[in-house]
């Protein structure tokens, strides 16, 4: 693999949270402020407290957020006052990184009081908790992905996302150029943004390059001012691999097609190919065939198998 800078340990804090998601929920901080950047949210499920405020306390999972609804409201309020402060206090408020109360409802003070004391952050927003919840996976599920920054060129091909891999200097950027001349989309240049979101890989550009090149000769260049939106993308799920090598360095050059070679990161696997460089070789075109070739598999139509099998056929009626 080429070279790579990898995020192992995912978390947010509870701070980033709050400003990051502001848009969609509309979120206000109603005690624990101190606690906003201390606390941090290291998982992407999320809890409803439900019958932990009645004691059952063995499954608050630490780093979660911790919903408060309409019933959790309305158990504490029929409580009287020291055993809501009882309740509070037995959900083990180490483990909790924070709670969102949902509808905009009225907290009672013992959680305000007790959450200030404990510097735990309790949030709000006017969102239903079935929305909220939603809401707050999705942002939490790319947020709090794994993710890897690759040296390399992805472009976005026939729907596909195509990831070009190679040494420093070997033609990928000059290769997405032609490319994009051609129709296709730049995603991400020199460093790539991958992030595995369920079972898919996802590809990013960092936002400082995104809609840039960097051409020898020419220097950056702004695909978006010279192509037009169309030839930028923000992101690609990546489904094709392409690793240029120099052909004196290339150990096995593939001749039919028949052996698969795959590309695994974060335990998924992507078909790769790998193309030798060198002078006169048309790499644009080169790709551009590979895809369509990987798209033909991929739809049942393999033209190698087609020949052995058909040169078999002849060979056995001799």
């Amino acid at each position: 693999m080429p070279s790579s800078k990898e995020n192992e340990s995912s978390k947010i804090s509870v701070a980033d949270f709050v400003e990051k998601s502001f848009a969609k929920l509309d979120i206000e901080v109603l005690a624990g402020k101190k606690g906003l950047h201390k606390k941090q949210i290291v998982s992407g499920r999320i809890q409803k407290l439900g019958l932990a405020l009645a004691g059952f306390t063995h499954y608050i999972h630490e780093g979660r957020i911790q919903i408060i609804g309409q019933s959790e409201i309305s158990y504490l309020s029929q409580l009287e006052s020291a055993k809501r402060i009882e309740a509070i206090n037995n959900l083990d408020l180490e483990k909790i990184c924070c709670v969102l109360i949902t509808k905009k409802l009225v907290p009672p003070e013992e959680l305000l009081s007790i959450a200030d004391e404990r510097n735990l952050p309790i949030l709000r927003t006017a969102q239903v908790s079935s929305n909220a919840i939603s809401h707050i996976s999705s942002f939490l599920l790319e947020t709090l992905a794994p993710q890897i920054t690759l040296h390399g060129v992805l472009i976005g091909m026939y729907e596909l996302g195509v990831l070009l891999l190679g040494e420093s200097g070997i033609g990928k950027s000059e290769c997405a150029l032609d490319l994009i001349a051609r129709g296709h989309r730049l995603i991400a240049d020199d460093a790539v943004l991958i992030k595995k979101l369920g079972e898919n890989l996802e590809g990013f550009s960092p936002e400082l390059t995104r809609g840039h090149l960097e051409i020898r000769g020419l220097g950056i260049i702004n695909v978006r001012d010279l192509f037009g939106v169309s030839a930028i993308a923000n992101c690609k799920k990546i489904e094709l691999c392409i690793e240029f090598q120099k052909w004196k360095e290339v150990v096995k050059v593939e001749r039919l097609g028949l052996d698969r070679q795959e590309e695994e990161i974060f335990g998924v696997k992507i078909t790769k190919f790998i193309l030798p460089v060198s002078a006169g070789r048309n790499l644009s075109t080169l790709v551009e065939t590979a895809v369509r070739v990987h798209l033909l598999k991929v739809a049942g139509f393999d033209a190698a198998q087609k020949l052995v099998a058909k040169h078999s056929t002849i060979v056995s009626g001799q």
